[in-house]
């Protein structure tokens, strides 16, 4: 069920509103820390990046510049921001924590009461704006070496 209350295919807008009216909602319904959290990463993304497209897909928030950038889950017991090309960008400030051995994207996960590095996450998604438009495919990260 999407925020409506309707079933539609995943990457469709559910009918009640535009896909930021959507997230708007969604981060209002939240009610808690997690709102919070993902209603500021929200405006770290947009300060990023004002050209960024917010789109509601697979019932979650997505933004995109030239393609899906990263998506905003919540869970109970974190905030996942998951970017699509992640394995591909250079994290000097090691924001990403979660899905690591993924061979495409990597994950920041946000726990209650973290603490957002606001230059370093904006710094993330302009490298990730700037992949996708550069039109490179992700690359696949390097398989682990086993120690013989």
């Amino acid at each position: 069920m999407y925020p409506s209350g309707t079933m539609k295919r995943p990457g469709s807008v559910p009918e009640g509103g535009s896909a930021s009216t959507l997230i708007t909602n969604h981060i209002a319904a939240l009610g808690d820390w997690r709102g919070e959290t993902l209603g500021r990463i929200r405006a770290l993304i947009k300060a990023a990046d004002p050209g960024v497209v917010e789109e509601w897909k697979w019932g979650i928030p997505v933004w995109s510049h030239d393609g899906i950038v990263c998506t905003g889950e919540t869970y109970k017991k974190a905030v996942k921001l998951t970017f699509a090309k992640g394995a591909a960008l250079d994290d000097p400030s090691r924001l990403f924590n979660s899905s690591l051995e993924g061979a495409v994207r990597r994950a920041i996960d946000i726990p209650e009461g973290a603490r957002i590095d606001a230059r370093a996450l904006k710094a993330l998604f302009r490298a990730a704006v700037a992949l996708n438009v550069s039109g490179k495919k992700a690359k696949a990260a390097a398989p682990k070496r086993r120690s013989r």
